[in-house]
């Protein structure tokens, strides 16, 4: 689609618009807010890719000082693993106008509600995929619970003990992101450890957290009814190209008359190394 000739003052709105955009995105993203970023610096643009490494521990020899043996051990290949991320992925939300003035009416008026609105779309799109790339593992550990029409304390402690079974770093936190429903059932619950009284309840997409037994928890209204995802940051690494591009184009070419207002972020979400063991998922299914 070809891009118009607008003037300086549309130019100077679209700039300040492509600033406010991408503030607002990093702002609301929840799930990709939670998720692991550690390579946002180091891939930008579209195509750029990293190779995430993990070294494979080998196994130690234990022998007894003094005996024949006492300075005998065996020595192992470097094991290695890892996966690629890629920024791959454009995530695009679009309103068209009958005029470019009617356009640069609302926007410079600086009227937050279309940018507002093309956001929460990309915002949708983005925590959507990220959501269909955390896919749990099914065997070996089984990390899918379902039939739960209750998430109670029971649920929430069988999810613990998966976690720590499949040894999830502690140096990070834990989270859960959970329906209304299941948040409910939460915010039901009396009884609780001393540890779940803290000060420090993080915020991440406009939402505050609620602590239950080492986990932080959010409510996520996009999730089904009834539907959980407890993980570790790592179980998917996210990264988003710096900025988000706010982009008119003329809707000639397709036998319209009128503008197009485009808000498009470029990222790449990927499953972590051994990430189908680093996350759960509940359902009353």
């Amino acid at each position: 689609m070809a891009s118009i000739n607008i003037g300086d003052n549309a130019q100077q709105v679209i700039k300040y618009w492509s600033a406010r955009t991408t503030q607002q995105l990093r702002e609301k993203l929840l799930l990709g807010g939670l998720v692991s970023k550690e390579y946002q610096g180091e891939i930008k643009a579209q195509g750029d890719s990293v190779k995430i490494y993990s070294v494979n521990a080998p196994s130690a020899t234990v022998t007894t000082v003094g005996t024949a043996n006492s300075n005998v051990f065996t020595g192992a290949a470097l094991s290695t693993s890892y996966v690629d991320l890629q920024i791959n992925k454009i995530a695009t939300a679009a309103y068209e106008f009958s005029s470019e003035n009617e356009m640069l009416s609302l926007l410079s008026s600086n009227n937050p509600e279309v940018i507002q609105s093309l956001v929460y779309a990309v915002e949708k799109a983005i925590n959507a995929h990220i959501y269909s790339v955390m896919i749990p593992s099914v065997a070996a550990p089984d990390h899918t619970i379902n039939l739960v029409t209750n998430f109670d304390n029971s649920q929430l402690l069988a999810c613990r003990l998966l976690a720590a079974t499949a040894k999830w770093d502690k140096s990070k936190p834990w989270y859960g992101l959970l329906d209304p429903s299941y948040y409910n059932d939460q915010l039901a619950v009396q009884t609780n450890v001393s540890s779940d009284f803290v000060s420090d309840q993080p915020v991440v997409g406009g939402v505050m957290a609620t602590k239950r037994y080492g986990f932080t928890l959010f409510e996520d209204d996009s999730l089904a009814t009834d539907t959980a995802y407890i993980f570790h940051p790592d179980a998917v690494n996210f990264v988003m190209a710096q900025d988000l591009k706010v982009q008119v184009s003329d809707l000639h070419p397709t036998g319209k008359h009128g503008v197009m207002l485009s808000v498009s972020a470029m990222y790449g979400a990927a499953l972590g190394i051994d990430g189908a063991k680093k996350c759960i998922k509940v359902t009353a299914a």
